[in-house]
């Protein structure tokens, strides 16, 4: 009888086919709600800050930090000297604070080189000094957007978190991510904003285990803010409705605001690379800030990171000359602004700029074309603006309809001009000169991640890299 073969042992598979190593369920809850709270309260406290600093400093609504006195009304009703004084105070704390971080603190991590794979970690202490400089500085004046800090403060806690519990670097990636956008989501109240920022720009994903603790982190986040900050919107509008002479200019303007944002991308990236950490920061951002606040005496409207003049653009209050000259000089102080090195979002500053590039549009084709109401096509232009500022069609266009809870009507011209604005800035990143030994039409591997790297993180600067 011939011997009987034992069964064969089955083959241990390769690990490129095992399935990626997964916290338990429980955990990976646990960290969401944990992540999305702490977002949120740190969301909510660093806004209190802002209030409490703006009305402090330019003496207005004292007894409630929350009021219906607006931040513009409160700068427009203060001394014009009060002005140029707040703002030198601001270039000395901006100035000091940022170089004595860069002098004796840890390396800044942005957020998106910490979601790089192998990425390194955000530094606590560093990211919360850095958070509180830009809440500072804005609240005193600032052109940049205050959106950054707590994005940074969310990152910061989720990746805390994430270490504590042993999470996978897979998932403390995914909570990292949903970290920040949960902080944009509580300061700004845009849970489905937040979420899609997260999907869109940070990840690059739209699967199921990013989106669905994306989604709870920013919704948790939003609610807890209510707490401190009520459930409020950011922009009051009147109620707009769609004809042909909106939808006719949403199509043909489309890929002149992207366009627009192209050259504003450039220019601000270029100044904020050309930034000072030595001595010449503190030097740089007193002179800076102390023209800003001489500006200031005449427009009143170039303080902080222009959440008012965007405010009158909505609401149909600004006239054509007006207009004209505050995207002229919100566009300058911005760049200086960066240049000198001062750090902070680009969110509302480039909203404001599509807005009153649409106003100033609106003006003119209203002499040929009659018809066509400045305050929708000011929202429209505003979210095709920051699209492309951006690279981020789809959240831009949920933010605009979460900050102004418009008829959702007005969403078929904000996505037409959308669409033109984004497919012009593809084509003009195309037609850039190549790089040496590049293809042309073709960039190479290192330059789009960092042009990516930049667009995904306004406040990504050189630090990121060295």
């Amino acid at each position: 009888m011939l011997p009987i073969d034992p069964a064969p042992r089955p083959r241990a598979r390769p690990d490129t086919e095992r399935p990626p190593a997964r916290s338990p369920l429980v955990t990976l809850a646990v960290v969401t709600v944990l992540t999305g709270i702490g977002a949120g309260l740190g969301g909510m406290l660093l806004a209190l800050l802002l209030h409490a600093i703006q009305h402090f400093a330019y003496g207005y609504s004292q007894a409630h930090l929350i009021g219906n006195e607006s931040f513009l009304e409160g700068v427009t009703g203060t001394a014009p000297w009060r002005r140029v004084a707040v703002l030198a105070a601001c270039g000395v704390i901006g100035g000091a604070g940022w170089w004595a971080l860069y002098r004796y603190g840890r390396a800044l991590v942005s957020i998106n080189a910490a979601l790089k794979p192998g990425g390194p970690r955000m530094p606590m202490l560093s990211t919360v000094v850095h958070a509180l400089l830009q809440i500072v500085t804005v609240a005193m004046g600032s052109p940049l957007g205050r959106e950054v800090a707590p994005r940074e403060i969310g990152a910061v806690i989720a990746s805390w978190l994430a270490r504590r519990t042993g999470l996978t670097a897979a998932e403390r990636r995914v909570m990292i991510a949903c970290g920040a956008g949960a902080g944009l989501a509580a300061v700004y109240n845009v849970p489905l904003g937040g979420a899609v920022f997260v999907l869109e720009v940070l990840l690059g994903t739209f699967g199921w285990s990013a989106a669905v603790p994306a989604i709870t982190t920013s919704a948790i986040a939003a609610v807890v803010a209510w707490i401190g900050l009520g459930d409020e919107q950011q922009y009051h509008v009147p109620a707009y409705t769609i004809n042909a002479q909106l939808v006719v200019w949403s199509v043909l303007c489309g890929p002149l605001f992207g366009a627009a944002a192209h050259a504003f991308t450039r220019i601000t990236s270029r100044a904020r690379d050309a930034s000072p950490k030595d001595w010449r920061l503190p030097v740089y951002s007193v002179v800076n800030f102390a023209a800003i606040g001489v500006l200031a005496i005449w427009f009143p409207q170039l303080l902080g990171n222009g959440k008012g003049p965007a405010g009158l653009s909505f609401d149909d209050g600004l006239g054509i000359g007006l207009a004209a000259t505050l995207l002229v000089l919100k566009v300058l102080i911005t760049t200086t602004t960066l240049r000198a090195g001062a750090k902070g979002g680009l969110l509302t500053p480039g909203l404001t700029n599509g807005a009153l590039l649409a106003i100033v549009i609106a003006g003119l084709v209203n002499l040929v074309w009659p018809g066509l109401s400045a305050g929708a096509f000011a929202i429209v232009g505003a979210a095709a603006f920051l699209a492309s500022s951006m690279q981020m069609p789809l959240t831009a266009t949920v933010l605009m309809l979460e900050f102004t809870h418009v008829n959702h009507d007005l969403a078929i011209p904000m996505l037409l001009a959308i669409a033109g604005s984004v497919a012009t800035l593809r084509l003009l990143a195309r037609a850039k000169r190549p790089t040496r030994g590049t293809p042309a039409g073709k960039l190479s591997g290192e330059e789009r991640q960092r042009r990516l790297a930049a667009l995904r993180d306004p406040t990504a600067t050189r630090e990121a890299s060295d």
